[in-house]
């Protein structure tokens, strides 16, 4: 099957993959571009698993200030290479995970930070919540996994779903990033400031 040079560029534009790999993926889904942007990114996730590893002392502070001013997010993301913390790919991500922190408000930035007195409290709640309900004991466990899975979407930056793509986890975005720049990328820290919130 031939791939024609506009599916490949509108791909291209999708995604921000390269047009070799863009053509590879596109061959590889029989030219259908949603399948084809479904390869990129598990692509995009092995190559960022590799680099997983590697030290990121490097990065930018990005900020972002909503419009009016009521609400503001300072953002520590490092890489590899200071060649790449100034590239543009790189100062977008860190406006776009600036901006996300904005509006979706998590508490941090991955689960292992999440204490486990909090996860404990939580998971209490549930129980609490289903025995009411009179739920078997065997299924209230269940149910409780789920709620903590979806305790984390809606608390752990790196497992919210994108403001700009639900269909997108943050995390996916960023190994997205890893993918294209080549270098290992990491978010340390962020601080969201509410006007009015003490």
């Amino acid at each position: 099957m031939s791939i024609s040079a506009t599916d490949v560029k509108a791909l291209r534009d999708k995604t921000g993959a390269g047009f070799m790999e863009c053509k590879s993926a596109l061959a590889d889904a029989n030219g259908d571009a949603d399948e084809a942007m479904t390869i990129l990114r598990t692509r995009g996730v092995a190559k960022a698993a590799k680099r997983a590893g590697r030290s990121t002392e490097q990065g930018v502070v990005g900020s972002y200030i909503h419009t009016g001013g009521k609400v503001g997010v300072l953002i520590e993301v490092n890489c590899e290479t200071d060649f790449v913390a100034r590239t543009d790919d790189f100062q977008q991500l860190v406006k776009e995970l600036a901006m996300h922190v904005a509006a979706a408000n998590p508490l941090y930035v991955q689960r292992d930070e999440v204490p486990a007195e909090t996860l404990e409290r939580e998971k209490g709640i549930f129980r609490s919540q289903l025995e009411e309900q009179k739920k078997p004991a065997h299924v209230i466990d269940k149910i409780i996994e789920g709620k903590i899975e979806s305790f984390f979407k809606e608390t752990v930056l790196l497992d919210q779903p994108s403001i700009r793509d639900p269909k997108t986890t943050v995390s996916q975005l960023v190994a997205a990033a890893i993918a294209k720049m080549g270098e290992n990328v990491t978010v340390s820290r962020f601080a969201r400031f509410k006007l009015g919130e003490g």
